[in-house]
């Protein structure tokens, strides 16, 4: 429970960080090109829909064209980011997206020794600090992601102070201002550490962000997926978290991220037959080897379909997808958090069904795999106490 509040504060300023680039005002900003424009949403669009070669590509060529800008070496780095995003618990992509990033931040750096406001170097170098303080925040390095989120936070509200009309930067501060005032609203003990930071303000930050969906230039996909997750976890508000990822959806129809996550809010708030009916749609794509759709997302798909079955004491069914489950699991070299929620469930289904020491065993086995979202609190409990459904 402690992890996962820190994790949660660190996203006040970790979140800063998870957007493409953004339009400057300066005229001389490569971002005000509309042929570097033109080709950077091109290959946006490839990634957004996971099409990770044809971004590539694309980014490969803006970085052929720019060799000494940080411009195109971030956009380079946001392919290793959204494989990552695919499948949090590999890490077969760290490296890759480390080093991209260090190199972002140091083109930046040589642009700002010439000039200390530059803003194309002011801003992709906060991305790439905050880019970088997400993943390190995700590995559990909190004290390195903690370095990189604070110096993050300085270059992206800069960025936003220096030029307040430009509905791309306001993203940062939109963030910013939501999250700092929803960690002082709902987790008072927090107040003594965020009194080092400036104080948000919820409706700003949710103005701020539909202002960036509605206006910006790059940032649309960025400003709905946050929207939507702000909606969904924190505003509880049904209608709005669903509108935002249609929109996701709609655009970005082949993304397994953006579907898992309708189905999710689908599965949050109650429509369980919507849900199931989208996780069975990403259980085929997984099926027919879709790109993005990977054995992670299947897992997830898995999850929480026999998550719905067990709320409708379909135990029997509940265990057929946590089996296919555990057998996807086990052809994994990583332990993700569904294989061992997915374990743990199986307990519960056997305690719900009355069998007793086919659950123990369970609860068991979650103990001897690596912690993930509290399970092995959950499992002790159940140990000691059978879960009656």
């Amino acid at each position: 429970m402690r992890v996962r509040r820190l994790h949660r504060l660190l996203a006040v300023l970790v979140l800063l960080g998870a957007a493409a680039p953004a339009g400057l005002a300066q005229p001389a900003s490569l971002l005000e090109d509309p042929i570097f424009e033109e080709q950077a949403k091109r290959g946006l669009g490839f990634l957004y829909n996971m099409q990770f070669t044809e971004a590539e590509n694309v980014f490969d060529g803006l970085a052929a064209q720019h060799p000494d800008h940080p411009a195109a070496a971030f956009l380079r780095a946001l392919v290793p980011w959204w494989r990552i995003l695919a499948d949090l618990s590999d890490t077969s992509h760290d490296e890759a997206f480390y080093d991209a990033m260090t190199v972002v931040v140091r083109r930046a750096d040589r642009r700002l020794r010439r000039d200390r406001t530059d803003p194309d170097a002011l801003f992709f170098k906060g991305a790439a600090l905050a880019f970088r303080a997400r993943l390190r925040a995700n590995r559990r390095d909190y004290l390195r992601a903690a370095f990189d989120a604070s110096a993050a936070k300085d270059y992206v509200l800069d960025v936003a102070r220096r030029d307040p009309d430009n509905a791309d930067y306001q993203f940062g501060k939109g963030v910013y201002d939501y999250y700092a005032a929803t960690l002082r609203e709902d987790h008072p003990r927090f107040r003594p550490l965020l009194s080092l930071f400036a104080r948000g303000d919820r409706e700003r930050g949710l103005r701020l962000l539909e202002h960036t969906f509605q206006e910006g230039t790059y940032l649309q996909a960025e400003a709905a997926y946050q929207l939507a997750l702000l909606h969904y976890l924190h505003e509880r508000d049904y209608d709005a978290a669903l509108r935002y990822t249609h929109w996701l959806r709609y655009y970005y129809p082949d993304n397994a991220f953006f579907h898992a996550l309708e189905g999710r809010i689908q599965a949050h708030f109650g429509h369980y037959d919507e849900a199931d009916a989208i996780f069975r749609a990403v259980l085929l794509r997984h099926a027919l080897r879709r790109s993005g759709y990977n054995d992670a997302t299947a897992e997830q798909a898995l999850y929480f379909l026999a998550r719905n079955a067990m709320i409708r004491r379909d135990y029997d069914g509940a265990l057929a997808h946590l089996y296919r489950l555990q057998q996807i699991a086990e052809r994994r070299e990583e332990v993700s958090a569904f294989q061992v929620l997915g374990r743990l469930r199986q307990g519960m289904a056997f305690d719900a069904r009355g069998e007793r020491e086919a659950a123990v065993r369970r609860y068991e086995q979650v103990l001897a795999l690596p912690d993930r979202s509290g399970a092995h609190d959950r499992a002790r409990r159940y140990l000691q106490t059978p879960y009656r459904g």
